[in-house]
């Protein structure tokens, strides 16, 4: 794949052209509003200490987007003092806790958050998993989006982990459809999020994606719309409402990001609106011949940068 996308001079200064809706901050703020009206405890099983121990892990049912119930996986160190909320990419679930010890070995607590009517593709799901496609699911309404819905799933996420942790602070992670969540959650709960390490992010400068990227998921919109022409004007307005380049802007925490030049999942360009609309401390990672991927040797990047930001 060669580099089809603006020169990384350009990508480093391109800023998206998509308008922000006006009033935003209090649309997101009822939506969150009505989440937290429907929440109920969070409930924790332990999970095979036979396996894990002394590491314990749990399997946690939250009160996410709707007050729907959530599941997710909590793995916690003795001692640990940190935590760090992890997001998963698109079709992908929470899979099984063994995936996710990294960061735990290595002191932190770690949330990982399934992802609703996912996980049934390439790792699997326990909230209404299926190999399902999701782009266009109820796109004509913002607030029933089904990416509204998950935004506030991850934003709830992070809440339970802080109460979890009994911490004020917490990190928020993933790549691609994962990467999109850690960006929205650190924008929509900005007092909880201090490090936000968001690959290769999905959902950002969306108009651009979907008419840029020739492989799936975003040509999913297109293709719905090609046919549905008097449902354009309505979809393009409820993208603007989780397009993360424009949530950016109310990211206070440390960021890292990183994207892959050849990538034509999340073009490279898409990735940069992003990380151009951040305004607090941020660094990113631009890999000339990756696609969308993430070389081994940026994990001790994050891995450094999050120790200094958020020590154990």
């Amino acid at each position: 794949m060669p580099w089809f996308d603006l020169p990384l001079e350009q990508l480093r200064s391109y800023r998206t052209e998509t308008r922000e809706p006006a009033g935003l901050d209090g649309w997101w703020a009822e939506r969150l509003a009505q989440a937290e009206r429907s929440t109920r405890p969070p409930v924790l099983t332990r999970y095979r200490p036979d396996v894990y121990a002394p590491l314990e892990v749990f399997d946690v049912e939250f009160s996410g987007g709707r007050g729907d119930r959530i599941r997710a996986w909590y793995l916690k160190p003795a001692a640990a003092t940190q935590t760090v909320v992890k997001f998963i990419g698109y079709g992908g679930g929470r899979g099984l806790p063994v995936e996710h010890t990294l960061l735990a070995l290595l002191g932190y607590a770690v949330l990982v958050m399934d992802t609703r009517g996912q996980g049934g593709r390439w790792s699997t799901g326990a909230t209404s998993p299926a190999n399902s496609t999701v782009m266009t699911t109820d796109i004509t309404r913002p607030e029933d989006y089904y990416y509204t819905l998950l935004f506030a799933d991850a934003a709830r996420a992070v809440r339970t982990a802080a109460d979890l942790g009994q911490t004020a602070q917490v990190a928020t992670a993933g790549a691609s459809q994962g990467g999109a969540l850690a960006l929205a959650a650190a924008a929509l709960v900005p007092e909880l999020v201090t490090v936000c390490h968001a690959d290769i992010p999905f959902l950002c400068d969306i108009q651009r994606a979907i008419t840029l990227a020739p492989v799936a998921p975003y040509t999913e919109i297109p293709d719905f719309l090609a046919n549905n022409t008097t449902l354009i004007p309505a979809a393009l307005d409820t993208l603007r409402y989780i397009d993360c380049a424009l949530l950016a802007r109310r990211i206070t925490a440390q960021c890292l990001l990183s994207t892959g030049l050849m990538d034509t999942v999340c073009p490279p360009s898409t990735v940069f609106a992003a990380y151009n609309e951040i305004t607090a401390g941020k660094d990113i990672a631009a890999y000339p011949y990756t696609r969308h991927a993430v070389p081994t040797a940026h994990v001790e990047r994050q891995i450094e940068h999050l120790r200094r930001f958020l020590p154990v």
